[in-house]
């Protein structure tokens, strides 16, 4: 009766399969034991342990090429190479668990988006009688706004928060967002320039919503993009906010123009 086992019996015993452990084979992970007379090969108590040891560690994540290597070191490298896997485990289970709480957030597009001060701003201004299309409107100016000026954008939220506790500022932010659906040449809309432009003169604190959102670099192209969000040239939007910012640089505030760095 020949001694070991047979090559299928040692992969069950381990709990991988042929294939993998004639892959650890070729690896030179685990020696291919000698042929018995009947020509099969026989796995040993060694062999069987062996194999054990290196699915283990395979299956810890630890790099098979990384594998031969540790379990011929002695007692002190092995250990310090296991304090080496497991912070990287640690780091590929954070890792996950981010990607998962992404995935979590995405089921809300909007706090996948955006931080939740934000969004309880874009509640408040569904409360202050805002139009379901303007609060989707400053919802993605808020994303650009985020994307392109990252390093302000705490800034731009905190100036927003302290402006709208002001009825004034609500008021004539309500009617510049209604003038989505003015005519480019309505006559209303320099007398509603003059009002804004004042009220931000005389509330440099609110004026920040406008000049607040410079980037360090390419300033004028990353203000203009967020600027001219929902606006597109020539419309009563677009009309309304370059009688403003040049009613504002001739009071010596400075905007940024698209062709400034």
């Amino acid at each position: 009766m020949s001694n070991g086992i047979t090559i299928s019996q040692a992969a069950a015993f381990a709990g991988v399969t042929v294939k993998t452990v004639r892959h650890y084979h070729k690896l030179g992970l685990v020696a291919e034991p000698a042929r018995d007379t009947s020509g099969y090969r026989r796995y040993g108590s060694a062999d069987l342990l062996r194999l054990v040891q290196v699915r283990t560690l395979a299956g810890a994540s630890v790099p098979l090429a990384e594998i031969g290597a540790l379990l011929d070191a002695d007692d002190a490298d092995f250990a310090r190479a296991l304090v080496d896997v497991e912070q990287r485990l640690t780091a590929q289970i954070e890792e996950l668990i981010s990607r998962r709480d992404t995935l979590h957030r995405l089921t809300d597009s909007d706090r996948a988006l955006l931080p939740d001060r934000a969004l309880t701003l874009l509640n408040r201004m569904a409360d202050q009688g805002f139009r379901a299309e303007d609060v989707s409107a400053s919802r993605e100016g808020l994303i650009l706004a985020k994307a392109l000026v990252p390093e302000r954008f705490n800034e731009h939220l905190d100036n927003i928060e302290h402006a709208i506790q002001d009825p004034e500022f609500v008021e004539l932010s309500r009617r510049a967002a209604a003038t989505v659906t003015w005519a480019p040449d309505d006559p209303r809309i320099p007398g509603l320039a003059a009002e804004m432009a004042n009220h931000y003169l005389a509330n440099l604190d609110h004026l920040k919503i406008v000049t607040g959102l410079q980037a360090r670099q390419e300033a004028g192209t990353r203000y203009r993009v967020i600027r001219d969000f929902g606006s597109e040239q020539g419309t009563a939007s677009d009309h309304l906010a370059t009688l403003i910012e040049s009613q504002l640089r001739a009071a010596g505030v400075e905007i940024p123009r698209p062709d400034s760095n």
